[in-house]
């Protein structure tokens, strides 16, 4: 059970930046008795280099141990499915063994894993002074999805991979690995803490833990790195502290869990004055189509780096990084920070649909709702001084086998787009569409793009299940924030429309797509008066909070009995003192 009092600090997801490939998620079947069994990956640990340079700010001091020390697959890829039937059951792993056309699967020991954000207690790492002494010794864990280039020309030019692990409390599965001839960062960056070392040099040692060795048939090669400590100011960069990230060598792009929020809240904010120009001011125009589908046809949703965290470190190889980052310079694109290059958006259709409308026997989307999270209490702010507001994050994610595409069309002078839901066939030709509401615009900061309407809608219900508060957040820009969950057909293990940057359109728009891709979330944070639930006239007690998708029942799924889901919560407190207190969901202990 969780219990907060009034805060400001707000809990932001982390979630995986796009890439360039669409994968199907499949399950992978054992191999029958009595054949071969396939033979494990050939995993190692390197390093990059015998020496790093790590620097520690002025202003913020404290060193991240980006140690240059990756985990390789030799052989074959090294894959994990990560899964739990329901809230009330423990998260498992299996091992998914690939060699040519055969695959095996076994399940590893219960208990490995506790959540969806890596394997706990992976590396050992030791550190010492120039006088020998140990100033640091402690385990990491480490996400497979760290996906930082390949180790032989002959690898597979691109990860089929996700690119990091998800952290959202209310994950349902997830696919990890290291693909064949890759290498993946070891290095936790936004996960991990730094470490107090002052200026000066230090030898660290790096090993895989004996579990994971004897586990994996990992040999036991520490790895030996030489430190040195530097110390900087801002001065030196003239980008303050936007120039560089506290955790990920990447864009902490704005999105839905920043932007949305009051003033971007606190934490690991490196770059967030970079991520609010990248993800909300510039709104950048599409530039080329997106490549068909192969199980849909819309093709994928086109943005990079939704949210305020990238994933860690950059997973883009540096030879397409290096190929993008000119690209950026020559003017062909837009750029990140990281250098990588900003995915084009997807285009929407340039005409409003003629013809009958009709909604085709083919794959749709069946969307869901997480449990809420993130939940606290507050005070008003300067709209609102003497209210108590109950804030929380929401999820509405996308279980298949279908992408949900909608587009929106704005006659000339009108403050209204029509929206419409679009069908396809196998092939990915589009087969039908229907009519499904509209879009507005919302011009306030943090905003400035279009908004789906009623695409989901919060409710504060009492004890009894009744609804005594309803927020007044229901019109949404859909992005693909959290991988909720990528064992599910047909799941996009690399969605496009990440962030805010090239989606949802600018307020001259004529036309705009919205995406959301199938396995993904898009989680919205409520802590503006008129999103978060009033609670300031509300008795003490037992509340639930309802997070309800597709609420009139526009949007056409495969399934509409899915769609709601309940946190229990319990105010208690004083007027402009208010608390909350949140039960635990099934094993999930997370406010």
């Amino acid at each position: 059970m969780t219990t907060t009092t009034p805060r400001s600090r707000l809990w932001r997801p982390a979630v995986a930046a796009g890439a360039a490939i669409a994968v199907i998620a499949g399950v992978a079947a054992a191999s029958p008795e009595g054949k071969k069994a396939v033979p494990p990956p050939q995993l190692g640990l390197i390093a990059a280099s015998g020496s790093v340079t790590l620097d520690s700010w002025k202003d913020d001091p404290g060193v991240y141990l980006d140690l240059g020390t990756y985990l390789t697959a030799g052989n074959s890829p090294f894959e994990l499915r990560v899964t739990r039937k329901s809230y009330k059951d423990p998260v498992v792993a299996t091992q998914v063994i690939r060699q040519g056309k055969k695959t095996e699967t076994r399940k590893l020991p219960a208990g490995l894993v506790e959540d969806f954000s890596g394997l706990p207690g992976f590396l050992q790492v030791t550190v010492k002074d120039a006088a020998g002494r140990t100033v640091l010794n402690r385990t990491e864990s480490f996400c497979p999805n760290n996906a930082s280039g390949r180790i032989r020309p002959d690898a597979p030019s691109t990860s089929k991979y996700p690119e990091s692990c998800p952290v959202n409390p209310f994950t349902l599965g997830s696919v990890w690995g290291v693909e064949n001839g890759w290498a993946a960062n070891t290095y936790a960056g936004y996960y991990s803490e730094p470490v107090a070392l002052g200026v000066g040099k230090y030898t660290a040692k790096v090993s895989v833990t004996k579990r994971y060795r004897d586990l994996f048939k990992i040999a036991d090669k520490p790895q030996t790195v030489k430190v040195t400590v530097r110390e900087r100011g801002d001065e030196e960069t003239g980008a303050g502290v936007a120039s560089r990230s506290a955790g990920a060598h990447g864009s902490h792009t704005a999105g839905h869990a920043s932007g949305h929020a009051s003033g971007h809240a606190s934490g690991h904010a490196a770059g967030n004055e970079a991520a609010q120009a990248s993800g909300h001011a510039g709104h950048i125009a599409p530039r080329s189509p997106a490549p068909a589908s192969a199980t849909n046809g819309a093709g994928p949703a086109y943005n990079v780096g939704h949210g305020p965290h990238a994933p860690a470190p950059a997973a883009l190889p540096w030879a397409l990084k290096r190929q993008s980052l000119r690209a950026a310079q020559a003017g062909d694109g837009p750029g990140r920070t990281d250098g990588s290059r900003q995915a084009p958006a997807a285009q929407p259709l340039a005409k409003r649909p003629t013809g009958k409308a009709k909604v085709p026997n083919v794959p749709k989307p069946d969307l869901r709702s997480l449990p809420a999270y993130g939940i606290t209490v507050s005070e008003g702010d300067g709209s609102a001084p003497d209210r108590d507001f109950l804030a929380f994050s929401a999820n509405v994610w996308n279980a298949g086998p279908a992408q949900l595409v909608v587009d929106g069309f704005r006659a000339p002078g009108k403050e209204l787009m029509d929206a419409y839901q679009y069908f396809y066939d196998a092939s990915g030709k589009q087969v039908g569409y229907t009519p499904t509401g509209t879009m507005e615009w919302d011009p306030r900061p943090g905003h400035e793009h279009w908004h789906f309407t009623d695409f989901a809608s919060y409710r504060l219900l009492k004890a009894d299940r009744k609804e005594t508060v309803r927020s007044g957040k229901e019109a949404f820009c859909l992005a693909n924030t959290d991988a909720v969950d990528y064992t599910v057909k047909n799941a996009n293990w690399h969605p496009y429309n990440t962030d805010l940057s090239t989606a949802c359109g600018q307020e001259n728009s004529i036309s705009v797509r919205e995406v959301l891709d199938v396995g993904s979330g898009d989680t919205y944070t409520q802590d503006l008066p008129g999103q978060s639930f009033d609670i300031t006239g509300l008795a003490n007690g037992t509340y639930y909070i309802q997070v309800l998708a597709n609420p009139e029942k526009r949007l056409k799924e495969t399934d509409l009995t899915n769609n709601s889901a309940l946190r229990k919560v319990v105010l208690g407190g004083k007027p402009g003192a208010r608390t909350v207190t949140v039960p635990a969901h099934g094993l999930v202990d997370a406010n």
